[in-house]
């Protein structure tokens, strides 16, 4: 269990077949439970997202937390869309 969320902040976030997504920029919490609900990655790795823009990966998806952040799933099927205007900016 997490101590601090602020250990997730620059943890390299890869995909379940060891594949680099980004890296942990900032981190969305549910107010009523202080749990973690998504991870805000601001660059990513154009092979996998259109265009290197911005996600949020639901933390849901995250298998393990260390020095790295490995997935239990990433969608390798279909083009990511990329965050943009309101939204966005609420995580910058």
């Amino acid at each position: 269990m997490l101590e601090e969320i602020s250990v997730l902040s620059g943890l390299e976030v890869y995909t379940p077949w060891g594949v680099k997504i980004g890296d942990v920029a900032n981190v969305e919490i549910e107010s009523e439970t202080s749990s973690i609900e998504n991870l805000f990655l601001e660059t990513t790795n154009e092979k996998l997202v259109s265009e290197g823009d911005s996600i949020l990966i639901p933390f849901r998806w995250v298998q393990a937390v260390g020095d790295i952040i490995i997935l239990k799933h990433f969608p390798d099927d279909l083009p990511i869309s990329s965050m943009d205007g309101p939204e966005l900016e609420e995580y910058r």
